[in-house]
C-alpha cells in the first residue's frame, strides 16, 4: 500500500469517483506544469472524472542517490500545494517516495498506485516524462501497461514558448545566474522566498539602510545568485518596494555566511525580528561587490533605492 496524502482542493470532492491524472515533481509549479493541469482538467471534464496530480513529498533523487544529492528547490511543499490548488485541481496526491516506491517498475507503479490506490482511469504523460524503476520504459510501454489495467494514457501536447524551453532545471539556471527575470517568464509569477526574519549585525541600520535579515523556511530552497534586486516584500499583510542583497557583504566585513538583507523602502515601523517575510523577486539591479570605503557604499545605496523604486514602478505587481 502506497504511503500518501491526499490534499482536497475542493469540498465537493467525491472518493469514489475516478481520476484524470498527471505525475511529476511539479518543482516551481511553472508555466509549462499549468498547461499540462490544463489538458489534464479538460480531459477529465470530457470523462467525467476528477482531475487531479500526483506529486512526491521529497525529491525522488533522494532515494536514488547514494550521495543524498537534492536538486535545490523552486518551492516548498507548502508552496507548491497553493499553487496547484489556485490552478482549479480537484486534489493533489503526495506520495512519500522511499526506497521501496523507487523499486517498483512503471507497470507496478500504474498498478498498485495509480490504479488500485487512486482509481486513475486516465493518465497525461509529458513529452519526455519517465517514472519506474525501469528507466528505458516509455510512452508506448505506459500505453500498453494501460491498456492492460484499464488506464487511458495519452501524451501532452506541447507547449509553445516561443523557443523558450520551460523546465525546472532552466529555471533554476536562470536563479542561479542572478537572472529573475527569466526565471519570471518561465514561471509566470516572480520567484519567491519566505521564511523568519532574524537579527544581523545592524550595519545596515547604521548607515541609515535597516535590513530585515531572512532565513528561509526550507534550507534545501534555492537561493538566488549574489547580488542587489528590486523586490516586494510581504510583512504583516503589508507590501513594500524592498532592495535585497544576497551575498557575504564584502565591504563591511566579508562573512563567511551568505546572508539575505531587504530593505524595506518607506517602512518607519520597529525591528521585525520572528515575523514572517515574504520577498518576490522581480529584476536585479547589479551584482555584489567591494567599495573602497562606508561612504561609497552609502552613496551606492541611495542610487540602488532609485533604481529599485523605478523598476518596481515598471513592472506588473
Amino acid at each position: 500500500m502506497a504511503n500518501y496524502t491526499l490534499h482536497t482542493f475542493k469540498h465537493n470532492l467525491d472518493n469514489s469517483t475516478g481520476c484524470c491524472a498527471a505525475i511529476g515533481f511539479f518543482d516551481g509549479v511553472h508555466r509549462g506544469h499549468c498547461y499540462l493541469i490544463e489538458q489534464v482538467k479538460a480531459e477529465a471534464a470530457r470523462r467525467g472524472l476528477m482531475p487531479i496530480v500526483i506529486t512526491f513529498e521529497e525529491h525522488p533523487r533522494l532515494a536514488l542517490s547514494q550521495t543524498r544529492y537534492w536538486p535545490e528547490l523552486l518551492t516548498t511543499n507548502a508552496q507548491k500545494l497553493q499553487l496547484l490548488a489556485q490552478t482549479g485541481l480537484a486534489a493533489c496526491a503526495m506520495l512519500h517516495f522511499d526506497h521501496t516506491m523507487s523499486m517498483l517498475t512503471s507497470r507496478e507503479f500504474m498498478e498498485l498506485v495509480l490504479k488500485k490506490e487512486l482509481n486513475v482511469q486516465c493518465l497525461l504523460i509529458g513529452y519526455d516524462h519517465h517514472f519506474g524503476s525501469d528507466l528505458s520504459a516509455g510512452y508506448k510501454d505506459y500505453v500498453k501497461y494501460g491498456k492492460e489495467l484499464g488506464i487511458e494514457v495519452l501524451r501532452e501536447r506541447p507547449f509553445d514558448t516561443d523557443d523558450l524551453r520551460i523546465s525546472s532545471s532552466a529555471t533554476r539556471r536562470f536563479l542561479t545566474g542572478g537572472n529573475v527575470e527569466m526565471a519570471r517568464a518561465c514561471l509566470g509569477r516572480p520567484y519567491q522566498l519566505e521564511g523568519s526574519v532574524v537579527e544581523g549585525r545592524h550595519a545596515g541600520s547604521l548607515m541609515g539602510y535597516p535590513t530585515a535579515n531572512l532565513r528561509p523556511d526550507c534550507a534545501e530552497q534555492l537561493v538566488p545568485g549574489r547580488g542587489v534586486y528590486a523586490a516586494r516584500a510581504e510583512i504583516d499583510g503589508f507590501r513594500y518596494k524592498a532592495m535585497v542583497n544576497i551575498g557575504w557583504r564584502p565591504t563591511l566585513d566579508n562573512g563567511s555566511d551568505q546572508t539575505i538583507e531587504a530593505h524595506l523602502l518607506d517602512y518607519d515601523g520597529g525591528d521585525l525580528y520572528g515575523h514572517h517575510l515574504k520577498l518576490s523577486f522581480y529584476r536585479r539591479v547589479r551584482d555584489e561587490h567591494r567599495f573602497d570605503s562606508i561612504e561609497a557604499l552609502q552613496k551606492q545605496l541611495a542610487i540602488d533605492a532609485d533604481v529599485v523604486r523605478a523598476m518596481l514602478d515598471d513592472v506588473n505587481s
